[in-house]
């Protein structure tokens, strides 16, 4: 394992353990209190990392594998929550069919259909499916509907597994699984600062109508800490140079936030709080993953632009 990689992972449990520590201590120093949410967030954060450490660590195919489920459990609480016809199973069965699909075009490192076959030929499909069905009633939404699942929860998602396949005689630092570690350390790093800062300075808000907790103050500061820890994480995880730096912070700190307004758009259209149940203490797992439908992408072809 390069070094790098060790010491993040490492730093990472590090903190998980200071924050279990405080936890402990105020729920024993103050019973009134209710920590319970706290708590679980504190579990589910350790179980995230033990087997997301699993699965960058242990084996290539392994990874390719966890976020194929990942993607499956993301596309999966979609179509959970968007409104379907019994007559969309046949359509919704060809969505599940494209993740193997699209995970095997990673194994085999076969970029032109990994970028073209969820965009285009799954584009063509679905809409074919519902024609031989026969199903004209509300034929537009469904067609968009389930498309543009797959384009986020699939095909954005996706993105992160390719950083392991990209070619090895270009990768330096600590090769695709820091590129990976790198992206999403910034991510859910970013969310928890945005929400800290909005919480701290917050009283402008950025989009009322979608998110109303979200603000300018909370933005800026959570863009900015993001920068920061770029530069703290790059030189272990990453071949990028002092300017690339900056840029993939505010690429991952701006995608972030656009990511994650995105899905919440898409819960306040259909009227949940919570994409699912999955993770206690946060939601479903699309709440969780949500910001890295739109960081993935954007970082895996910044990376590609820049060194491969």
């Amino acid at each position: 394992m390069p070094q790098g990689l060790l010491t993040v992972f490492i730093g990472i449990f590090v903190v998980l353990v200071i924050a279990s520590i405080i936890t402990f201590v105020l729920t024993k120093s103050k019973p009134d209190k209710n920590f319970h949410e706290l708590v679980l967030r504190i579990k589910s954060w350790w179980i995230m990392a033990i087997l997301f450490s699993i699965a960058i660590l242990i084996n290539r195919n392994i990874s390719i594998l966890f976020f194929a489920f990942l993607s499956f459990l993301a596309l999966k609480e979609y179509f959970t929550l968007i409104p379907t016809k019994r007559a969309h199973r046949a359509v919704l069965f060809f969505a599940y069919l494209s993740i193997p699909v699209q995970f095997y075009w990673i194994y085999m490192q076969w970029y032109g259909m990994f970028i073209i076959f969820i965009p285009v030929y799954m584009f063509l499909l679905i809409p074919l499916v519902l024609i031989f069905i026969g199903e004209n009633k509300g034929f537009l939404k469904s067609v968009g509907s389930v498309h543009w699942g797959m384009m986020m929860m699939l095909f954005g998602l996706s993105h992160i597994s390719y950083l392991l396949v990209l070619p090895p005689e270009n990768a330096v630092g600590a090769g695709g699984a820091g590129l990976i570690l790198y992206l999403v350390v910034l991510t859910q790093g970013n969310d928890v600062a945005q929400y800290l800062w909005g919480k701290l300075l917050g009283k402008h808000k950025v989009v009322p109508k979608v998110s109303p907790n979200k603000t300018w103050e909370g933005l800026v500061g959570g863009v900015a800490t993001t920068v920061g820890l770029a530069y703290l994480l790059a030189p272990f995880l990453t071949p990028l140079s002092p300017l690339h730096i900056l840029f993939s912070g505010l690429i991952i700190g701006i995608g972030g936030f656009i990511g994650d307004v995105n899905i919440s758009a898409l819960k306040r259209d259909i009227g949940v709080k919570d994409s699912g149940t999955t993770i206690p203490g946060h939601g479903g797992v699309l709440d969780r993953i949500d910001s890295l439908t739109f960081t993935a992408p954007m970082f895996f072809h910044f990376i590609r632009y820049l060194y491969f």
